[in-house]
């Protein structure tokens, strides 16, 4: 059995966790990636291009690397965060959750009776973690973590019943697309002040809870100023963008 500290015991340690953002579907990818000082990789099944079988093929590669891995699920897709925990998954992120009964219906998924319904199937969590059935049965609730989005006007105005609701573990900030909201269409604007002030009211709100709170960050300086704020997870970019970033220093270092 495992004893060094599990995932939800390290978010709540105090520094803040950076992970990768993976969208391409080449499971190598999150693989590689693991292979980095990221704490942790999230595999997009919402806007990247990563299916279930791809990050199903990805979970060992992280695991190999010691890096847990997390799902950003499909939207209203709760199903899959059953099945990809089944898999030796650590964590969901469920997008668009703008009602408290898409974050009750999301926690059912992610946790064992009797906080949630999550049923039995752990066939690739039980080898990554080492745990016979029933240990794993007695502590994969506090094993795993789950993540409600908060990106809409709507989970904005309900994120203290959101966070109150059993199995909710935290809240993951979508900056983008709240700006998107908070702007009625308007404009995309991850950095205003409206958003700004919207992160700092969510993440003290969570705190207050005694839950976690996490936030996508679009660059690596981004990325520092959202942990210096007191996020608990921090995800930087994405896997296309860090991409694309390394080829422009490469062409530029080569025509200096």
């Amino acid at each position: 059995m495992p004893t060094h500290p599990s995932f939800p015991e390290r978010l709540r340690a105090g520094s803040p966790l950076l992970t990768a953002w993976c969208g391409l579907p080449d499971p190598s990818v999150a693989g590689i990636l693991a292979r980095e000082a990221f704490d942790a990789v999230v595999l997009d099944m919402q806007h990247g291009a990563v299916d279930f079988p791809a990050a199903l093929q990805a979970v060992p590669l992280v695991a190999a690397a010691g890096k847990p891995a997390l799902v950003r699920l499909p939207v209203g897709d709760f199903a899959t965060a059953s099945r990809f925990l089944d898999a030796g998954g650590t964590g969901a992120i469920a997008p668009m959750i703008n009602t408290v009964e898409d974050a009750r219906r999301f926690a059912a998924f992610m946790k064992y009776p009797p906080t949630g319904e999550r049923s039995w199937g752990a066939y690739g969590a039980l080898p990554l973690t080492g745990m016979e059935p029933g240990d794993y049965l007695r502590k994969a609730n506090d094993l795993t973590v789950s993540f409600a989005m908060v990106e809409t006007r709507e989970a904005l105005a309900i994120v203290d019943d959101v966070l109150a609701v059993p199995g909710i573990d935290g809240v993951f900030v979508g900056p983008s697309d709240l700006s998107i909201a908070l702007a009625r269409g308007g404009g995309v604007n991850p950095t205003g002040a409206e958003v700004e002030k919207a992160l700092d009211h969510v993440l003290a709100r969570a705190k207050a809870a005694g839950k976690l709170a996490a936030v996508y960050a679009q660059s690596g300086d981004r990325a520092a100023e959202l942990s210096a704020k007191g996020f608990h997870m921090v995800s930087i970019g994405n896997d296309i963008a860090m991409l694309r970033s390394g080829a422009h220093a490469a062409l530029a270092a080569a025509r200096a």
